[in-house]
């Protein structure tokens, strides 16, 4: 009998195939995982995994008597080589799957620098799977210099980590300022001081020329001609969608594979979820790369797949641990022509508003979560607030709840740009 064959088995991929069986699905349902480890999470790799503060056994999604239990069958350390859309068939070696319905769930891979530039020099890593964090785990020893390369989020978290096991650090981003593709300069900033008060040398405006070594890494030659000795490197310049198996079947592809609203990709009989996938959002396609989509897109796959035809909404939100400081993001600030910046603790906590036109599209909140979730609530209801009401520190956050209702215009936000700057309240335009 055939059943359901996912694709996949990351945080998406477990999603799938769980909310099948909550949702009363009874027939076969199969996950086939590259990977020989079961369903884990992967933001705590950068984090407490690497610091050794979380084990192996809390890594996982559920426990591994979870899917016996819920007779999944789970194919592990199980790359797929061919998926056959005429027969409906999927290749895994020398075995042949057959499926009713084909979820792919194929997650990310990182980007890696060129041959040229030295990355199959051993010393050389990036961070995406347990295996990459075991392979690591022995570079990590107090006073090593370690060269990180790229200053998004993953390449700031590893500094975070490698700052409190006593290593010497340099991160260099070719962009004039770390954080730019995807924060505002208020908030790159601040991650910037946070990060120079711990020691770590943050070189941006500065690329990699290439690595240097013999059979390992020794040191590096710097876009701006610096030459520093390291003793091993960190590669954080993002990741891109795994197409590849899905190309190869003759699925569309648009900024990965591409679904419609409900997750059905250019095959009636294939869905696809979480980061591999692209899906329409308020008139454009988008991508998202968070554990929050990976799930809610999943569980709204699975119970299409079993005939519900619902549109995705896509509530976007992401965080980010460095040291003692939470960063949580909700909304997506693609675009934002404004930015207010409500201060609480001028030290420890603030929050970033990011607008278009007057409407509110995204909040960074530093240290504040209460100003996180009453600026998700606003944005998930499609409101706005007046940027004066964050400004003003006086009223209690939760009170811009009450006034979210009235989207600014243009004319509006203009008149109170130039009031507020002139009051010397810190509201700035994108420099991008």
């Amino acid at each position: 009998m055939t059943g359901f064959v996912i694709v996949g088995a990351g945080q998406a991929g477990a999603s799938l195939a769980a909310k099948m069986r909550a949702l009363g699905f009874g027939g076969p349902v199969t996950l086939i995982g590259e990977e020989p480890a079961p369903p884990y999470q992967r933001p705590p790799l950068s984090k407490g995994y690497l610091l050794r503060e979380m084990d192996l056994e809390r890594l996982y999604l559920r426990a591994p008597s979870f899917w016996k239990e819920n007779e999944i069958n789970l194919k592990l350390g199980a790359p797929v080589t061919s998926i056959n859309r005429s027969t409906k068939v999927v290749r895994v070696g020398d075995q042949s799957i057959p499926y009713y319905k084909l979820a792919l769930t194929t997650g990310s891979r990182p980007r890696q620098m060129p041959a040229t530039a030295g990355s199959s020099l051993k010393g050389v890593y990036t961070i995406r799977t347990l295996a990459d964090v075991d392979a690591m785990a022995a570079e990590f020893q107090p006073d090593r210099k370690l060269l990180i390369v790229g200053g998004g989020y993953l390449g700031l978290e590893a500094a975070a980590v490698g700052v409190k096991l006593g290593l010497g650090i340099t991160l260099i981003e070719m962009a004039p300022r770390i954080l730019q593709r995807v924060a505002a300069p208020l908030t790159s900033d601040y991650f910037r001081n946070l990060h120079s008060n711990h020691g770590v040398e943050i070189l941006e405006n500065t690329g990699l020329d290439r690595l240097t070594g013999r059979g390992r890494v020794s040191g590096a030659v710097l876009s701006n001609g610096m030459k520093i000795p390291v003793d091993f490197v960190i590669v954080a310049i993002g990741v891109a969608p795994r197409t590849s198996i899905a190309e190869e079947a003759g699925l569309e592809i648009d900024n990965g594979i591409r679904t419609d609203g409900q997750g059905c990709t250019s095959d009636p009989n294939v869905w696809s979820a979480g980061e591999c996938a692209s899906f329409p959002y308020e008139g454009r396609r988008i991508r998202l790369e968070s554990v929050g989509h990976a799930i809610d897109h999943a569980e709204l796959v699975a119970g299409n797949m079993l005939g519900a035809s619902e549109n995705y909404r896509a509530k976007p939100w992401f965080w980010s641990d460095q040291y003692d400081i939470k960063l949580q993001i909700a909304g997506l600030n693609t675009g934002y022509d404004q930015i207010v910046e409500r201060r609480v603790d001028h030290e420890r906590s603030r929050s970033i508003w990011y607008y278009k036109e007057g409407q509110l599209l995204a909040v960074d909140a530093i240290n504040d979560p209460r100003a996180y979730m009453v600026g998700k609530r606003i944005i998930e209801a499609g409101q706005t607030v007046a940027p004066e009401h964050v400004l003003d520190t006086s009223k209690d956050v939760k009170t811009l709840l009450s006034g979210a209702t009235k989207v600014a215009t243009v004319c509006d936000l203009k008149r109170l740009t130039r009031r507020h700057q002139k009051n010397g309240h810190p509201t700035s335009s994108p420099d991008r």
